[in-house]
């Protein structure tokens, strides 16, 4: 009994140490499995917080580059304006500047300026100004008259070989010649000067072609105003016709063959000096011969051979409007011929 017993205990002390051992594993394997899952946390916490920093870098970084190309586009397109993006143009003198001034209204990027001063006149025997190759030297187009006004022509084209040079005598038919020299005032005719504008319109229109529409647009307005001029000229002056008049400023010779006057024409520079004491003797000898009660002049000239020649002869002296100076006004050519209009309506 007492052996029985005995191993009684010792089973018993078995199965307890049996037990025993279960509850340790049991524990072991419920303390362990939430380590595991902690761990498995932390590491998909951990790939979503790499993920969102590499997107965000990659969203800066795509920002910047952007930001960059827009600034490098704004600086193109600025250096473009700036650079090829203005058409310079210049004109030799007043008549020039009138016209483009008309044909370049509205148009884009650009510049208009005259060489000469305004009131400086006829470009005969004109000294060129350090400031007039100035003017030139970044001119895109320069707009001339044209048939040898512009005698320094060459010495702007070696200022400035890449500036267009627009002659807009070109396909003028009816000049004059004064000896052996063409008479360029060719303005002074209303229907030249219609001429003169087509083909300086035309040649803007080849040139700037970004402007085309607006030079095409002012050509045709401009010229629609001088076609009624030239009527109102012929109109309102077509009694003067084949009247005998003496003209002593070499740019009234176009306008006086479009009224039908009938010249005798005195070559000079208008200063007082230029005519001999013979010369204006022979003057007077005509006029009386002939009857020539008109001396035309310009209202800028020196009037003492005028005066010397009408004292002698009984002849009235008119002084016209040649349109070499004048406001910068747009309608300044069409005024100054208007204004020629009434001074020629009360020629008797």
């Amino acid at each position: 009994m007492k052996k029985s017993n005995e191993n009684s205990k010792v089973d018993s002390k078995n199965k307890l140490d049996k037990a025993s051992k279960v509850n340790s594993e049991e524990k072991l394997k419920k303390t362990s499995k939430p380590n595991v899952i902690k761990k498995g946390n932390n590491i998909l916490e951990g790939n979503s917080n790499a993920k969102y920093i590499k997107y965000l870098s990659i969203a800066i970084i795509l920002i910047a580059v952007i930001t960059l190309i827009a600034v490098l586009n704004i600086n193109r397109n600025t250096n473009l304006n700036r650079d090829d993006g203005v058409t310079k143009i210049v004109t030799s003198f007043y008549p020039m500047y009138i016209i483009a001034e008309n044909l370049v209204d509205g148009a884009s990027n650009v510049e208009l300026e005259n060489m000469a001063d305004v009131n400086v006149g006829c470009l005969h025997d004109y000294t060129l100004k350090t400031e007039d190759i100035k003017k030139v030297e970044d001119a895109d187009i320069f707009i001339s008259n044209g048939l040898g006004m512009e005698s320094f022509i060459s010495k702007l084209i070696e200022a400035n070989e890449d500036m267009t040079v627009i002659d807009s005598s070109t396909g003028i038919e009816t000049t004059i010649l004064d000896g052996e020299e063409t008479n360029p005032h060719i303005w002074t005719s209303i229907s030249n000067y219609i001429d003169q504008v087509r083909t300086i319109a035309e040649e803007l229109k080849r040139l700037d072609p970004k402007n085309e529409s607006v030079y095409e647009a002012n050509k045709r307005s401009y010229i629609a105003k001088l076609n009624r001029l030239k009527n109102e000229f012929q109109t309102e002056l077509d009694e003067l016709s084949n009247e005998r008049a003496i003209c002593l400023n070499e740019s009234f010779e176009y306008m006086a063959k479009d009224i039908g006057l009938q010249l005798t024409s005195i070559q000079t520079d208008h200063e007082e000096s230029t005519m001999s004491a013979e010369t204006l003797r022979n003057i007077i000898d005509v006029a009386n011969n002939q009857n020539i009660k008109i001396i035309i002049i310009d209202k800028s000239d020196n009037r003492a051979n005028a005066e010397t020649i009408a004292n002698e002869t009984n002849a009235e002296i008119y002084e016209l409007n040649s349109g070499l100076t004048g406001s910068l006004d747009k309608d300044a050519y069409i005024n100054a011929m208007k204004e020629n209009i009434e001074i020629l309506k009360a020629v008797n």
